[in-house]
């Protein structure tokens, strides 16, 4: 029997903070799309990863960090325009939420300021910098990470992943050639989802267990979308529901991400209900697990 696993990078305005012309609707849609979210996970008792930014679990901050080691101007937004928006950098009513909630949630890290772990400026002491600094915010919520999500999916600096105390991280999937590649494919996957693959977890060379991702929830939106839309099902949907009837009878993995920000409307929110629904469903008529990203760690170490 396989495993369904949903991950969820939180990161409300930090996921934007460092674009010059960050997609507004997106980030006025965090919190909302946050609590809908977890709202929805909880009508079905479905545990999820949060991987939450460690800055959001500050009450309040300068913007300038002067004592933590960072790109140049990397908190210049934070401290600028940003600074009469604490909604967008703060979020410890979201944080303490998951931590109430009365199904078992696994929150992990997205870092202490949603660096960018492949980017060359990043070296292995501002690495080590946002690690450790996500960590000491955390621990006065009672949150000991065991998971992992590098941000925008740039893995980098693994090593000190396994120095630092955990034990999994979601992987950046196959990688195709050109951006032409990846649209053909995303394609051909909403025509035919038997091509989405299953994946399974693996050890790394540092002891860490790689959780490779097999959909991102929200990869096909826009005109292609609303045009399907009209003719059926829900494409993601379509592929998401094939996905779990495949893990309900074998042993991959599907393995599911967004964001929070992704549940702009009302069929955002929908797409999600409908998905979590129906997992819960085949958890309870065929047996199926829904696991967290450190439950799947636990099991494959």
């Amino acid at each position: 029997m396989g495993s369904v696993v949903f991950s969820v990078d939180a990161e409300l305005g930090w996921g934007f903070h460092d674009l010059a012309d960050p997609p507004i609707d997106r980030v006025d849609a965090g919190r909302t799309g946050w609590r809908r979210l977890l709202s929805a996970f909880e009508t079905h008792e479905v545990p999820a990863t949060w991987a939450v930014v460690g800055h959001l679990l500050l009450a309040e901050c300068d913007g300038i960090h002067a004592e933590h080691l960072s790109i140049d101007g990397w908190f210049d937004r934070e401290r600028t325009a940003w600074q009469s928006r604490p909604d967008l950098r703060f979020g410890t009513d979201l944080i303490e939420a998951i931590v109430e909630a009365e199904t078992a949630h696994d929150i992990g890290c997205h870092s202490f300021s949603h660096v960018l772990f492949d980017d060359p400026r990043v070296t292995n002491a501002i690495a080590r910098a946002e690690l450790e600094a996500a960590i000491d915010v955390a621990q006065p919520f009672g949150i000991e990470y065991d998971s992992f999500v590098f941000p925008r999916n740039a893995v980098g600096h693994r090593g000190l992943l396994a120095e630092t105390g955990f034990s999994c991280y979601r992987g950046s999937g196959a990688a195709t050639e050109s951006r032409f590649g990846r649209m053909a494919n995303k394609l051909l996957s909403t025509v035919d989802p038997g091509r989405l693959e299953l994946v399974e977890p693996f050890v790394d060379e540092y002891g860490l267990v790689n959780i490779p991702p097999s959909l991102f929830l929200f990869g096909f939106e826009g005109t292609p979308r609303t045009v399907l839309e009209a003719v059926g099902l829900d494409p993601i949907v379509r592929q998401a529901r094939h996905a779990i009837d495949r893990a309900a009878r074998s042993d991959g993995i599907f393995h599911a991400w967004l964001h929070p920000n992704n549940l702009q409307t009302e069929r955002d929110v929908r797409r999600m209900q409908s998905i979590i629904e129906y997992a819960a469903s085949k958890r309870e008529t065929t047996g199926l697990r829904i696991e967290t990203m450190a439950e799947i760690a636990d099991r494959t170490q």
